[in-house]
């Protein structure tokens, strides 16, 4: 569920750019890169539609160069692709220069849809003796990709003490077991690697989420695309902190807790970190699916909230948080979606802000069905939320919906707190089964294709909100 890359988008941006290192490494493992001559680049349905805004294109130069989302540095992601342009020439993997034009070697095909998922690529390759190299993937969410034709869950082989596909799955072993979600997730966890590697992992991915966070909310300026949107993040934090003074990230937690606990500057506070992470992700910055790209600031804002707010800065409890919130997304994953192309923004904002609500649940004391209460509560309340991205950037109206579904995580957390879970109506299961048939029933102009919404209602560049 939480990925390390680069914004703006896990579908249309870092599953792009994992298509294509994988297609090259296919591409190498099958022939010898020094008798590559050419490559070209189909893309369909919502990658065409919106891979402009998305940086699509960009992503797939990088990941056919051999770049990689999660090292590479962000202040050469200009000049590399000025480079590509100028010069139309494409280093593939980093060992086999070939002449390559971006603009007539990358095709939009914007009346073109694959039937198996929206987010789909060709990539076709011709080599010195005449013969030629064909793969289609598809991004199908949050930075996962799959080749046509390949067999999905290759890791399935590992064999996992406690197996869930569903949320009455994961209620039976947490019943069994009497542990926590997060514990049962730790002990599936175990079944691929040592618990002191998966803890570590976790901490890792808090750290990238805490440098985004403080980049994020010290970054002025306008972000980039032609919307003219201006980034809010720096100047709401410069207002909150006042006058108090701090030079890095733990002075700076110092200073926003010396402001008080009162509920307009949590909230504000609150809105100011999911601001910061998703003014980050469109401007091409680092970022952690979560479990998306476009979604990125809620589990962050959560998190930090809970860890300033509510005495959670111990890392224990931040991957507890972590452990929790990803089984909850799992869930999602494997009920539904969590591709906006596929299901509109509710799989992308409403799954972010349904784990998050169980994560924060569960570490201030929640009962497992508290949590799972928690989830279903916010994901209930994003159901038919369309995806309607205005220019095909992750900036109108997806930065604002991230500090929303981040309060309506809160808030959903709140009332699961304040009830019984054996006399809610609705289970988690049941709003996830939900979700999935709204996802179906939703126009494809509502699924992050630019063709309905405010994306035809706001004439570009006019907006500064």
């Amino acid at each position: 569920m939480f990925k390390i890359g680069i914004g703006p988008s896990s579908s249309h941006t870092l599953g792009p750019w994992r298509a294509a290192q994988r297609f090259t490494a296919s591409l190498e493992q099958q022939h010898d890169l020094s008798q590559l001559v050419t490559l070209q680049v189909l893309l369909y349905g919502s990658l065409a539609k919106t891979g402009k805004g998305h940086g699509t294109d960009i992503a797939i130069q990088l990941g056919l160069a051999g770049e990689d989302p999660v090292t590479f540095d962000i202040g050469l992601i200009d000049s590399t692709i000025q480079e590509i342009l100028t010069r139309k020439r494409l280093c593939v993997k980093g060992v086999k220069e070939i002449d390559f034009d971006p603009v007539t070697d990358i095709s939009f095909l914007y009346t073109e849809t694959l039937p198996y998922h929206p987010n789909a690529m060709t990539f076709l390759a011709t080599l010195r003796n005449g013969a030629q190299l064909a793969e289609t993937w598809y991004s199908i969410g949050g930075g996962f990709v799959k080749k046509e034709g390949e067999e999905a869950g290759g890791l399935t082989t590992v064999q996992l003490p406690f197996p869930i596909n569903t949320n009455a799955d994961l209620l039976h072993w947490c019943r069994k077991t009497g542990m926590s979600i997060s514990e049962v997730v730790m002990e599936n966890e175990g079944a691929w690697r040592p618990d002191k590697e998966t803890r570590s992992g976790v901490l890792n991915i808090w750290r990238t989420m805490k440098e985004c966070i403080y980049r994020g909310c010290h970054s002025e300026g306008m972000l980039p695309g032609g919307l003219n949107v201006k980034r809010r993040a720096a100047a709401l934090n410069k207002k909150l902190i006042g006058g108090r003074t701090y030079d890095g990230f733990e002075s700076w937690v110092e200073a926003i807790r010396a402001g008080g606990s009162d509920f307009k500057y949590i909230l504000d506070w609150v809105s100011c970190f999911a601001l910061a992470v998703n003014e980050e992700n469109a401007s091409f910055g680092r970022v952690v699916t979560a479990p998306t790209n476009g979604a990125a600031g809620v589990i962050p804002a959560v998190l930090q909230y809970y860890a300033l707010f509510c005495d959670g800065l111990q890392d224990e409890k931040i991957i507890q948080f972590m452990l929790t919130a990803s089984e909850i997304g799992s869930i999602f994953k494997k009920g539904a979606t969590i591709s906006a192309a596929m299901g509109g923004c509710q799989a992308e904002i409403g799954v972010s802000s349904a784990m998050a609500a169980a994560a924060l649940t569960e570490c201030v004391g929640g009962s497992q069905r508290q949590a799972m209460m928690a989830a279903e509560i916010a994901m209930e309340h994003h159901l038919g939320l369309t995806c309607d991205p205005i220019g095909g950037l992750v900036q109108i109206p997806c930065i604002e919906r991230n500090t929303m579904g981040a309060i309506k995580a809160i808030t959903a957390s709140q009332l699961a707190l304040q009830s019984t879970p054996d006399f809610a109506k609705v289970s988690l299961d049941a709003v996830i089964s939900t979700m999935w048939s709204t996802a179906q029933d939703m126009n494809s102009k509502y699924k992050e294709t630019s063709d309905g919404g405010l994306a035809v209602q706001i004439p570009l560049g006019l907006s500064e909100c």
